[in-house]
């Protein structure tokens, strides 16, 4: 592949080539730390957090062959990046372009498997030891590697740069817990936001941030999260929950965290006084947390129902818990009312566009600081509500129950804001057109 030079886009190296000493200590104990990999992947085998069937990849090794000519690289830590990527390389397909795909959990390694094209190839992305690294680059030699929002390995990114492989970050986005962290390390963020061509922010605030630790060429973008189509549902499945579930008032309960369960079950307690049919379904962010979700909704008194032991919700069922992978696309379907997991801790809010998509009234809780732009925006048109409290998480629920004519226009001012804000895919695409043009360039050359 020719370098960055030679195709009339920016040289990594034009970058400054002293390292500071906290990326040089750290490339040092990455190193050193070789010798552990066995035994770091054998506990992680045991909790569950690496596939055994392809450990390798964790060390840079792939029973995949590399495909013939250009390979863009999109790499996300996990499943909101993966799916975020969704829209973007289905443009990408439509160019003739073949993708690999990296991720670190075995969560977003599942949802490729069910919702992209089976030549979308995955690979968990290596330790990030220098060795493992150099063994992933030299066998898949990206054309192009696009990183999604922050997940900034040090050794994956400089050594990137060193083989001058064109490095974009898309989807930038830096919290406000992050910003104060890294200006404290100024000079090692931006040895590494340096080593991108271009730096796609979320947000005007984000591409600020970008900016002040060290980014080069940072450019306002948007969120490609808005721009992600509905998740799909099998109409086989979904036709069986709604028979099982028909005339009863419904509550979702969407990617919950650790604590939020809780205060979900108090609320149904508090709700069905009122509405005696109601149904709320739990759907945890880490699956493999159900079984303890419905042992604590049975000492509750309640009656649990687990999606992953194939159960059913039944009339007697008070809360079914949702723990399998992939199937929100269900649960949105069958009620108009969800709440926003990760929100009612400091977690920062889970992605409420796909249930807004499917015509969902949101309720979240006050921690939404991972997706501040559109909370806000949702809030303030009527698209959302806020309940910072259990009693206002039950008042607010109860209400959307109660109100269709609320809930409807909830529902038309959500859809509203999304329609407003998207584009962020148009936008992208329009960035990263030098770097595609040079590659159907390639691709001719190849071809001819």
């Amino acid at each position: 592949m020719r370098s960055s030079a030679a195709r009339g886009l920016p040289m990594a190296s034009s970058l400054p080539k002293a390292l500071p000493m906290t990326l040089r200590m750290y490339r040092r104990l990455a190193t050193g730390l070789v010798p552990l990999a066995p035994a770091l992947i054998k506990r992680r085998l045991k909790q569950g957090k690496e596939d055994p069937a392809r450990v390798g990849e964790r060390r840079g090794l792939s029973r995949d062959v590399r495909p013939h000519g250009p390979l863009v690289w999109i790499h996300g830590a996990s499943v909101g990046e993966v799916l975020a990527a969704a829209a973007l390389i289905e443009r990408l397909r439509d160019l003739n372009l073949r993708i690999l795909l990296t991720s670190g959990t075995v969560t977003s390694a599942a949802v490729v498997a069910k919702r992209f094209p089976p030549d979308v190839i995955h690979q968990y992305v290596p330790y990030d030891s220098p060795r493992f690294v150099a063994r992933f680059l030299d066998h898949w030699k990206p054309s192009l590697a696009l990183f999604i929002e922050s997940d900034l390995w040090p050794n994956l990114i400089l050594a990137g740069a060193a083989r001058r492989v064109p490095m974009v970050l898309i989807n930038g986005r830096m919290s406000p817990r992050s910003f104060p962290r890294w200006r404290r390390m100024h000079g090692t963020i931006s040895a590494l936001l340096s080593r991108f061509d271009i730096c796609l922010a979320q947000s005007k605030i984000d591409a600020e941030r970008f900016s002040a630790l060290g980014g080069r060429d940072v450019v306002t973008t948007g969120n490609l999260k808005l721009d992600v189509p509905a998740p799909p549902a099998d109409p086989a499945k979904l036709d069986r929950l709604m028979a099982m579930t028909r005339g009863r008032p419904i509550i979702v309960a969407a990617s919950t965290h650790p604590g939020e369960d809780e205060m979900l079950v108090a609320a149904h307690r508090g709700l069905v006084g009122i509405f005696p049919q109601l149904l709320t379904v739990i759907v945890p962010r880490h699956p493999d947390r159900g079984s303890s979700i419905a042992g604590m909704i049975a000492a509750s008194g309640l009656k649990p129902a687990l999606r992953s032991r194939e159960e059913l919700p039944t009339a007697a069922t008070d809360v079914y818990v949702a723990d399998t992978m992939g199937e929100l696309g269900l649960f949105y379907r069958i009620s108009p009312v969800v709440f926003m997991g990760g929100s009612l801790i400091h977690h920062g809010g889970q992605n409420p566009i796909e249930a807004i998509k499917l015509g969902a009234a949101i309720v979240h809780g006050p921690h939404v600081f991972n997706f501040a732009d559109v909370y806000a925006a949702l809030d303030q048109s009527g698209g959302a509500r806020q309940a910072d409290s259990q009693e206002a998480l039950v008042k607010q629920l109860g209400l959307l129950l109660a109100e269709p004519t609320v809930r409807d226009k909830m529902q038309r001012a959500g859809a509203g804001v999304v329609a407003e804000l998207g584009g962020a895919l148009d936008r992208t695409m329009t960035a990263l057109e030098p770097y595609l043009m040079q590659l159907r360039i390639e691709m001719g050359a190849a071809n001819a």
